[in-house]
């Protein structure tokens, strides 16, 4: 039994042929370009600290740190954004696209102040992944312990 009138039935199908057909092909190039220049970006500056005498392991840490501010320096210029228009979801997995996360409730919020506006909003949607991660790890680490006693 159908829960939706002819009416409903008939705009739905009206809203199926109106609704503009999204170029897959071309957000799918965009999204592999975008997300794998902003990892090529990574590895340039990770080889960069390997070459002044780092471990690849110890280069890790400043390389997420580095890329994580370009990420929140982009935001802040406002081309993240841009970058984000056009290549969706590749702009989105990268580790900038986490600063992106954190900066852009920061930056719609400023006007409040940076009290109530930028220091409140800023966790609003970064909030739950760095609970999440954090929980998890935790937990992780609390078995992986367990295991090795």
């Amino acid at each position: 039994m159908s829960v939706f009138t002819k009416e409903q039935k008939d705009y739905q199908n009206f809203v199926k042929q109106k609704r503009p057909k999204p170029p897959i092909l071309k957000n799918v190039i965009a999204a592999f370009a975008v997300g794998g220049t902003i990892c090529a970006i990574g590895q340039v500056i990770l080889n960069f600290f390997v070459s002044r005498g780092m471990t690849p392991e110890q280069a890790g840490a400043p390389t997420s740190i580095s890329m994580i501010f370009l990420g929140a320096l982009l935001t802040g210029l406002g081309v993240y954004d841009k970058i984000g228009k056009f290549a969706g979801a590749g702009s989105v997995v990268p580790i900038t696209g986490f600063a992106n996360s954190i900066v852009s409730p920061a930056m719609e919020f400023k006007r409040e102040g940076y009290v109530f506006g930028v220091a409140a909003k800023m966790f609003a949607v970064a909030g739950p992944v760095l609970v999440y991660g954090i929980n998890s790890a935790t937990i992780i680490g609390l078995i992986y312990y367990l295991i090795r006693l």
